[in-house]
């Protein structure tokens, strides 16, 4: 997904429509802050909600394994068929019922797909496939409803003009779900209660940030 709005109708679908060199959005914009957050050494990494692979292929550079994750099978075939590294495994399924190993994983991660799954159990699931020491990084969606959401979505349009006129925009076609169904309130609520001292930023871009370590000594 990307704009300041529109987003998949299921978590993930990416069916791009755009210029060869645009190679920017608002979700490729925070890329660079999921793989700031990868622990070090990474072995493993589970990519929710890959889509056609664009985080995926970067996930690639950092870590020894990545396993992309979505529910569409033509999407997740276009990531197959583009994709340009050998250790990236990609799983057509839901993240709440895959056959995946709890602890796994040093690092889950999810672009602009929280807000098509029921929240706390995503959330749930994220944290009980990471191993201690491991990592859960999110980056979505919210509805604003506050004067303070408000006003950093007014400075979000200033940024976005500046960052296609420079960049260029990658869109994507996909169905719209909109408005999220949680306010940006609602998910740093329910992120605190499933993730305990996760560190939650809300970003000018109209996204928020989950970054939450798991304890070495849990589990």
């Amino acid at each position: 997904m990307s704009g300041c709005a529109p987003g998949p109708g299921r978590f993930g679908t990416m069916g791009a429509t755009m210029a060869p060199d645009a190679s920017w959005n608002h979700n490729i914009h925070h890329h660079g802050l999921v793989l700031d957050a990868l622990p070090t050494p990474c072995d493993r990494v589970l990519d929710v909600g890959c889509g056609e692979g664009l985080l995926a292929l970067e996930l690639a550079g950092r870590a020894e394994r990545v396993v992309g994750l979505d529910v569409d099978e033509p999407i997740v075939e276009v990531a197959r068929r583009d994709a340009a590294a050998g250790n990236i495994e990609y799983l057509v399924g839901d993240l709440l019922t895959v056959d995946l190993e709890p602890g796994s994983f040093d690092a889950v991660v999810s672009v602009a797909a929280l807000h098509h799954l029921d929240a706390v159990p995503a959330l749930e699931r994220m944290r009980d496939l990471v191993r201690p020491g491991g990592v859960v990084v999110v980056v979505g969606l919210a509805r604003s409803r506050r004067p303070a959401d408000l006003s950093l979505d007014a400075a979000g349009v200033v940024a976005s003009r500046v960052h296609r006129i420079r960049k260029g925009h990658r869109e994507v076609a996909a169905p719209i779900v909109w408005p999220p169904p949680q306010t940006y309130a609602e998910v740093r609520r329910d992120a605190e209660r499933v993730l305990p001292g996760v560190r939650y930023r809300r970003h000018v871009l109209f996204r928020y940030s989950l970054v939450w370590a798991r304890p070495v000594g849990d589990g």
